[in-house]
């Protein structure tokens, strides 16, 4: 059943109190698809918009397996413990193909941070959103923004050609690989090293101490073929073990390391300016395909053409250009009217 909705200064008053459940009331408006929760998340989204951008943004990607979510607890509770700062994870999850809900559920698997007051953990479905991160991640961060969470970590889905968007959302994107680095640096893409902040080779404990050592010696020769980042900043391959926290505090100190140049060099300013315009036009394209999906002209036409095309009675391109011209069609008749 849906739950009844506050008033717009009721979400906007607890969010900017840091009350929790309200936050997460509001991200639930913030993902929804009904239109009135569009209107309603918009003007939400409007009045906090002032109190935003104040955060760390920060992506961690890696492959499935490669212990995201054990790092971010480890992690959490460093940030939390030793630096005295909130944070949040935005935990984004593979989709149910029948619920189209998140079906791994992170926020069982950071167990201290689940339990800290100044820890907030979200775990959203992908629904199938490209990126590695939910449709709805970047106004998610503006809302963790506005509650004061001055941490905001997004745990993407894992690593694959299209799990670049989390780069137009953060400031740092730390990539987690296992030890052993043979087959899987065939694996990983070469976009993704590419945009990368710094590589952190995790279960580096143990047996596995030669391997990671051998790992981080294969990745910083990879490195070396690509050019310098953005402002000739050179990713580093450190060593980590989520388990036991070894590392960690290295790594978040190459964090720190980072925002500061980013900040001396001007390029913070610039990241965020890109990832405005890169949130505008995201928007854009999710209004564009709603409309799409509401018009009445589509919702009738819509089932008869996805039957073609699953018979093969009409190519998926006929079928595409099909609903495209005649949603036109009804857009330039209601602008005549």
């Amino acid at each position: 059943m849906r739950r009844r909705r506050l008033a717009v200064e009721q979400y906007v008053s607890g969010v900017l109190a840091g009350h929790r459940p309200t936050l997460a009331q509001a991200i639930t408006v913030i993902e929804s698809d009904l239109p009135s929760d569009i209107e309603l998340s918009a003007k939400i989204l409007d009045t906090l918009l002032p109190q935003t951008g104040k955060s760390r943004r920060i992506g961690v990607t890696g492959v499935p397996g490669v212990g995201k979510s054990t790092f971010l607890d480890q992690m959490g509770m460093h940030i939390l413990r030793d630096q005295g700062e909130k944070l949040a994870v935005l935990s984004i999850d593979p989709s149910s193909p029948v619920t189209g809900g998140s079906i791994l559920g992170d926020k069982t698997r950071m167990e201290k941070l689940s339990v800290e007051p100044n820890a907030f953990i979200r775990p959203s479905a992908s629904r199938g959103s490209l990126g590695g991160v939910s449709a709805r991640t970047r106004e998610t961060v503006l809302l963790c923004e506005a509650a004061g969470f001055n941490n905001i970590w997004i745990e993407t889905v894992g690593v694959g050609q299209s799990e670049i968007a989390v780069r137009s959302m953060t400031d740092f994107v730390l990539l987690l690989l296992l030890p052993g680095a043979g087959d899987e640096l065939q694996g990983i893409k070469r976009g993704i090293l590419e945009l990368v902040d710094a590589i952190a080779i995790n279960k580096a404990d143990g047996t596995q101490v030669q391997r990671a050592e051998l790992a981080r010696s294969e990745y910083e020769n990879a490195l070396h073929l690509f050019a310098p980042g953005r402002g000739g900043w050179s990713p580093p391959v450190l060593l980590c073990s989520a388990q036991s926290g070894q590392g960690i505090v290295e790594i978040w100190e190459c964090i720190l390391k980072n925002e500061h140049w980013q900040l001396q060099t001007g390029l913070r300013a610039e990241l965020r300016r890109e990832q405005a315009l890169a949130a505008m036009r995201q928007m854009v394209s999710l209004g564009l395909e709603g409309s799409f999906h509401r018009d009445r002209k589509i919702q009738e036409l819509l089932p008869a053409i996805e039957e073609m095309v699953l018979t093969e009675k009409m190519t998926p391109f006929a079928g595409a250009r099909t609903l495209l011209s005649e949603f036109r069609a009804t857009r330039a008749s209601s602008d005549r009217h």
